[in-house]
């Protein structure tokens, strides 16, 4: 367990170190990878980075500066999952993993939900995690979500962020747990149209908050692909009670 905790240690300070100390961009970028190869990280990951960063003409030494940065959150990855996870950790759960510590999940969630998620559902376990988190979700709250999800299987786990992205919209963005909508209170029924324990008005609408007056919210339906990190569902605002999924954006930091 100490190697372990010390190897993670050189991980997080040897690329750091790099730049401190100079050296060409294509330098770093080759420390870089003979650390994660060391650390057991796929140097894949990075090599994708490399390759990303070319395509799209950005300059040598930045593109060695965002290999530098992930390669640790990569290993921060590896370290928060494999203590939880079994049969091993495969390239694409490290991958969005790293995503989710970059979004600012903690280690101890990306962790506990790791080891409980299915291998073959993990990495979408975790992208969905991190956009709930981004979307505002506390990361408790983000993470029982998810294992619930995961109880009722994969369409319920796709559909989760625009389940949740209705729940905000017809709470006010206040979330699924309870509170009253902006703008009007959380009575019973309001104006003889919500159902018991429901707002009778949607926040931001002049008139009812769904079709049909009735109280109650349609659910989103599942979006065509998992979401990504970072990806915003659309919503459908006005008041109107169902928002529809949508496509994230790309995984991990851009050069």
């Amino acid at each position: 367990m100490f190697r372990h905790t010390v190897l993670a240690s050189l991980l997080t300070l040897v690329p750091l170190c790099a730049a401190a100390q100079g050296g060409t961009p294509e330098q770093r970028i080759e420390q870089a990878r003979r650390q994660a190869a060391a650390g057991h990280i796929p140097v894949s990951l990075l090599d994708g980075k490399v390759a990303e960063g070319r395509a799209k003409g950005v300059p040598m030494d930045r593109i060695a500066s965002v290999v530098e940065r992930r390669l640790v959150s990569l290993g921060h990855a590896r370290d928060a999952m494999a203590r939880a996870a079994s049969g091993g950790v495969r390239a694409e759960d490290l991958s969005v993993g790293a995503d989710a510590l970059d979004a600012g999940v903690n280690a101890t969630v990306l962790g506990t939900l790791a080891g409980s998620a299915p291998a073959d559902r993990r990495a979408v376990a975790i992208a969905v995690l991190t956009q709930l988190v981004r979307e505002g979700d506390p990361q408790d709250r983000a993470l029982k979500s998810v294992q619930d999800a995961l109880g009722r299987g994969a369409d319920a786990l796709r559909s989760l962020p625009a389940t949740e992205a209705a729940e905000r919209e017809s709470h006010g963005g206040r979330g699924s747990d309870g509170g009253s909508s902006s703008g009007h209170g959380s009575s019973g029924s309001s104006g003889g149209s919500g159902s018991s324990g429901s707002s009778g008005h949607g926040s931001g609408s002049s008139g009812s908050g769904s079709s049909g007056g009735s109280g109650k919210h349609g659910g989103g339906g599942p979006p065509p692909s998992v979401p990504s990190p970072g990806g915003n569902p659309d919503r459908d605002h006005g008041g109107k009670g169902r928002s529809g999924g949508g496509h994230g954006g790309g995984h991990g930091e851009k050069p």
